[in-house]
């Protein structure tokens, strides 16, 4: 059974202005709607949602051909850039703002925590929210006593519930609006990034919480978030936004990996090159490269070959205290999941890079890493003087992959490690 369908809808705004801007764009809009009966002429025209470039229309298509569905009791994670149209989507959904095209149709109360405070009026207490709330959603007030001590309880504010909202922190309110939206009991729940705004420890909840609306109670949500773990760990399926536009409906792990490789450029491989010298600093990196243990530039390693990362420097001056920092990334996780983060401090040995050019080698053991792909990237700081500072900066710069040919499991088993441990009898 189908919770939620948008068929071809869209949004469309105009820029700097309300309404169309002009009254002869106002005039045209009711002459043509209204008295000829045709479409709305300004909806033929707009500029696709891309923030970053200039347009050539005022108008601007904030959503447009927006076709996909929902089924009951899935818990659907919707991602994309900023700007891309996410919060758009769900005040449509949530009637803060109506379609330009299309139609939405639904099943069930809806209840919606977009943005902080959303629903409450600041001078109202919190215990008086709490049933505006719900009666609005068309719960009687004997429903409404049945779930207070549990909404209090969840939101942690007893103690401030006969306190006008508007004297609560942002955390101590999304805190009560989400407590509010999920345990009045809506068929549809839609939350948008405001999750962000609380503690670790109510993030937590609150996506334990919505693990159980969905499978417990069968209610659907519509899940918001730039954090990729919670989009993996909460939802089912995935509908990934660009530009105003669907780029891609899928499961929540593939939705994840395309909008992680949208957002990074993995054109680097095997050989790095600097392209221009900063004549300021007194050390930098000019070349990297990958290897195999033979010597061989190479961008796809087996599980049990070394690996090595060779650094070509250019140093102008002797620097105190300098170290080496070694950052390796394992994607495609959301902002790129750190592996290690291996330094030289207790080698020592970069505080002695000689000045000219010189060539350094950091060899990557086999059976270290575990199959998948690999961003790597090398930094020069400085101890001196306690302070610390950056003297050279190039991370992600040399892509590789790690294939295992030799398990059974090979590629399929998950974790950052390949070592493979051994079991015996004792």
């Amino acid at each position: 059974m189908k919770a939620i369908e948008f068929v071809n809808v869209g949004k469309q705004y105009r820029l700097g202005r309300v309404g169309t801007g002009t009254l002869q764009h106002d005039l045209n809009r009711w002459f043509q709607t209204s008295i000829l009966g045709k479409e709305d002429p300004y909806l033929k025209i707009g500029d696709v949602n891309d923030r970053a470039t200039k347009g050539n229309s005022d108008y601007v298509w904030a959503l447009k051909d927006i076709n996909f569905s929902v089924e009951q009791g899935d818990v659907v994670g919707i991602i994309g850039k900023n700007g891309a149209g996410k919060s758009t989507l769900l005040k449509l959904l949530s009637h803060i703002t109506a379609p330009s095209t299309g139609t939405i149709r639904y099943c069930g109360r809806i209840a919606s925590l977009l943005e902080v405070g959303t629903g409450f009026h600041p001078e109202l207490t919190a215990r008086e929210n709490i049933y505006m709330n719900g009666s609005i959603m068309g719960m009687t007030k004997h429903e409404i006593d049945r779930k207070l001590d549990e909404i209090v309880d969840f939101a942690g504010v007893e103690r401030y519930l006969d306190t006008p909202v508007k004297r609560f922190s942002s955390g101590m309110t999304v805190r009560l609006g989400f407590a509010v939206a999920a345990f009045l009991e809506p068929e549809i729940l839609v939350v948008d990034e405001v999750l962000a705004v609380g503690d670790a420890e109510f993030q937590k909840k609150a996506i334990g919480k919505m693990q159980e609306v969905s499978q417990g109670g069968g209610r659907t949500v519509l899940f918001v978030s730039h954090n990729m773990a919670a989009v993996r760990t909460l939802c089912k399926t995935g509908v990934v936004l660009k530009d105003g536009m669907i780029d891609f409906i899928g499961g929540a792990e593939e939705c994840v990996d395309k909008y992680i490789a949208s957002n990074y450029d993995f054109s680097q491989s095997n050989v790095w090159q600097r392209e221009t010298i900063d004549e300021k600093k007194n050390a930098q990196l000019v070349k990297a490269e990958l290897l195999d243990g033979h010597g061989n530039l190479k961008s796809a390693f087996s599980c049990d070959e070394d690996i090595v990362f060779r650094l070509h420097y250019m140093a102008k001056a002797h620097i105190p205290g300098l170290y080496g920092y070694l950052e390796i990334n394992k994607l495609p996780t959301y902002d790129i999941a750190l592996v290690s983060d291996s330094n030289d401090i207790m080698m020592n040995k970069m505080e002695q890079l000689p000045i000219g050019e010189s060539v350094v080698e950091i060899r990557i053991p086999s059976r270290t890493l575990a199959p998948g792909e690999y961003l790597i990237g090398v930094n020069l700081n400085s101890t001196f003087d306690n302070r610390g500072f950056y003297v050279d900066t190039t991370l992600h710069i040399c892509k590789f992959e790690i294939h295992d040919y030799k398990t059974n499991r090979g590629d399929y088993r998950k974790g950052y490690l390949s070592k493979l441990l051994d079991w015996k009898f004792v």
